[in-house]
């Protein structure tokens, strides 16, 4: 794009861009994670068998993130934000309703996967198109707000779907059906914002875009500062020490602490958690620096809670769990925005996705087996593993605050 587009006014503020762009991500959080709520379920209708329905939720979570590597170095070459980002939602938007229509079970399990591939491909662009606004906002407040509309949709598709399966019961075709309104509503929104915001690269500052000293004489795209990769190893590690949802569920349901039917509403309460830690955590990060990160691997211990055979320890401990879901989903960003200028971000996010994903993969693997063989040494693992990842953290930190 020529240099002189680059100048153009954008023709929203960077905050409203922001918000606008939250309400999109708002929208599609109810397509996505309405699916989510019922896709076990549904699948079951189909004649799928609890490891089937185990296995397509592990293989989307990691389509979900392992794939953001290649789609961001698509974007990182292409430099087509937008195209990208629109391809994405689309791919989510159109795969979601199909599932309840198909009544078959190989293929709503690959529009499933079509629906986590969408996430994939849009991901790296959109954090992108974020991180442009944000460095006018606060890199963390920025994420963090658009986190808690992300989040507010994570609650409000669940809870629609549960009116439309107590109206119609076992209706699943119309209740994937009912979310190709929010799908249809999100694609509109999106062309609005594309023509307001052609290029959001216009939010921020030249000097942004400086490489820092520790990437002079590499092309941003195809080299990542050595503090990007170690925070994201550090994440990754991190990302073996929480205990997944499903897990939490399971024990709880299991041991007989909450019935099946409370599990629903443990888990939109988490989702209202997950919305409201990002804004704080991220106005906290803004005025503090990146040590309020410390949080993190402290709440995901604190998780190890929901192992336990009390229930308001389980609901603290899914609280605790909620609130390292959004911090990462959000204000931990703001890190690689402050460690990788903006023409390598598609790609860092990206790679940062991919070691998430694979930690997060791992962590259900090892947490299932240790909890199989004893959730007192499940309980063990998952404190020790983050007392490793804090302190890491704690030293890592101060370098990224200098590096800032």
């Amino acid at each position: 794009m020529a240099a002189a587009d680059r100048t153009t006014a954008p023709g929203l503020s960077p905050w409203r861009f922001v918000l606008v762009f939250g309400v999109v991500s708002l929208l599609a959080d109810m397509v996505y994670e309405g699916a989510r709520s019922i896709i076990g379920p549904y699948l079951t209708t189909l004649g799928a068998s609890a490891t089937v329905v185990g296995a397509a939720a592990g293989a989307g979570e990691f389509i979900g993130y392992g794939l953001r590597v290649m789609s961001g170095y698509a974007v990182s070459r292409t430099r087509h934000y937008w195209r990208w980002t629109i391809l994405g939602y689309a791919l989510t938007a159109v795969s979601v309703p199909l599932i309840g229509a198909t009544g078959a079970l190989v293929p709503a399990l690959l529009l499933y996967g079509g629906e986590r591939l969408g996430k994939a491909v849009r991901s790296p662009a959109k954090d992108t198109l974020l991180s442009f606004a944000a460095a006018r906002t606060g890199r963390g407040t920025g994420f963090g707000v658009h986190q808690a509309l992300d989040q507010t949709g994570a609650v409000l598709g669940p809870l629609v779907l549960a009116g439309v399966l107590a109206w119609r019961t076992d209706d699943y075709r119309l209740a994937f059906g009912v979310l190709a309104v929010p799908g249809v509503a999100v694609l509109v929104l999106l062309g609005w914002l594309r023509r307001r915001v052609p290029d959001p690269r216009s939010f921020e500052d030249e000097e942004v875009e400086t490489p820092r000293p520790d990437t002079a004489g590499h092309p941003e795209s195809r080299r990542l500062p050595r503090l990007f990769w170690q925070y994201a190893a550090l994440v990754g590690l991190l990302s073996v020490g929480i205990v997944s949802f499903p897990l939490l569920a399971f024990h709880a349901v299991t041991h007989h602490v909450l019935t099946a039917a409370h599990v629903p509403l443990l888990f939109a309460a988490a989702m209202a958690v997950d919305g409201a830690s990002g804004p704080v955590v991220g106005r906290l990060y803004d005025r503090c620096g990146p040590f309020v990160l410390l949080a993190v691997p402290v709440a995901a211990a604190l998780a190890a809670l929901a192992l336990t055979t009390s229930a308001a320890l389980v609901w603290l401990g899914v609280g605790a769990w909620a609130v390292v879901s959004g911090v990462l989903d959000s204000t931990a960003k703001a890190v690689v925005t402050e460690l990788v200028p903006s023409a390598g971000r598609a790609v860092a996010f990206g790679w940062f996705a991919l070691v998430r994903g694979a930690g997060l993969l791992a962590a259900g693997i090892v947490l299932g087996a240790v909890y199989d063989a004893d959730r007192h040494w499940a309980i063990a693992v998952i404190v020790a593993l983050n007392a490793v990842a804090a302190a890491g953290l704690a030293a890592l930190l101060g370098r990224v605050r200098r590096a800032a």
